[in-house]
């Protein structure tokens, strides 16, 4: 059986998600999308650097945008609980001759630099510059009123070996994806979280590692909606890939977009409460059609097969070979 049980003391206190590095080949156009229509925060600008926060925000940033020759994402970015928790992880991961450096990041405190188990980066630190939460200030508001980060999602080309290297760190299953082989049944995808509710990561099966998109947290359903008629009247509906609609998975609602250069953004909100420690994760068949779409239009081909590269980090084929449901 290819589940394994939570683990409660994890080797370092993993607290969210936090952040984003996309490389981008334009920063003024790429500034247009994110801030004059999505309605991200500037933090600061620098030359060739945006950081971004959303409206409930108080850390600096939660997407940096660096200008370079080609897109990529450049690293994932995890809040700890202590200082004490960096110098775990970073003895942690050198254990496992994984790398391990403390750079100098703007806008950040001590920042550990890794990588996991496919090569995917990492940045795990616990303080970073606060900026004034506009949670209230409501004339601020813009685009889809974007209030947090939410999720990460990514292609992996072994669900299984990054569902373990992540249950070690103390990342909880939520839901999970999986073949109906009764004998040897194998993991399509994962829903892994640490802050309560339906997921911090998750992985899917494919060319990988890549990063398949940024979740991002919508009040309700209204907020996405406007969204969708803000794209459609400011040259953005080209830019408009899935949705609107609603997963099985997480029961979120949800609207999926790309940026100038391609990187995925989900819209999403309307899931649920995960906190409870006896939670037992919720099975899905991978032929069944409601699990990524209880209703909507199916997923096209590219939501399957497109990605943002991480710079520098080789993409193998995924292990495990099964056929996805598409849109026609």
């Amino acid at each position: 059986m290819p589940i394994r049980k939570p683990e409660f003391n994890p080797p370092f206190n993993v607290v969210r998600a936090s952040h984003v590095e996309l490389a981008v080949r334009d920063l003024a156009r790429t500034r247009s999308f994110y801030v004059d229509c999505l309605g991200y925060l500037v933090s600061a600008e620098e030359p060739g650097a945006l950081y971004l926060r959303a409206v409930e925000e108080r850390n600096h940033h939660s997407v940096v945008l660096r200008e370079a020759p080609e897109p990529s994402a450049v690293s994932l970015g995890f809040k700890v609980a202590s200082e004490d928790d960096l110098d775990r992880a970073a003895a942690w991961f050198k254990r496992r001759n994984l790398p391990t450096s403390f750079p100098d990041v703007p806008f950040q405190g001590r920042t550990l630099r890794t990588a996991d188990v496919t090569g995917m980066p990492l940045e795990f630190y616990f303080k970073m510059e606060q900026s004034e939460r506009m949670l209230q200030r409501y004339g601020a508001y813009q685009g889809a009123r974007i209030q947090r980060i939410d999720h990460i999602n990514c292609f992996t080309p072994d669900v299984q070996a990054s569902y373990d290297f992540y249950t070690e760190l103390g990342f909880r299953l939520t839901e999970y994806t999986e073949t109906d082989d009764s004998r040897d049944p194998k993991l399509w995808a994962v829903w892994l979280h640490r802050k309560g509710n339906v997921h911090d990561l998750a992985f899917t099966n494919g060319h990988g590692p890549r990063l398949h998109h940024i979740g991002v947290w919508a009040a309700g359903p209204l907020d996405i909606l406007h969204l969708c008629d803000v794209m459609a009247t400011s040259g953005y509906l080209p830019n408009m890939e899935r949705g609107p609609g609603r997963h099985g998975i997480s029961n979120a609602f949800f609207l999926y977009i790309r940026d100038p250069d391609g990187h995925r953004i989900e819209l999403f909100t309307s899931d649920y409460l995960t906190v409870d420690p006896d939670l037992e994760p919720l099975r899905w068949s991978l032929t069944d059609p409601q699990r990524q779409t209880l209703w909507g239009q199916p997923a096209p081909k590219s939501w399957f097969e497109e990605g943002s590269t991480f710079a520098s980090v080789p993409v193998r084929a995924p292990a495990l070979e099964a056929r996805p449901i598409v849109a026609r």
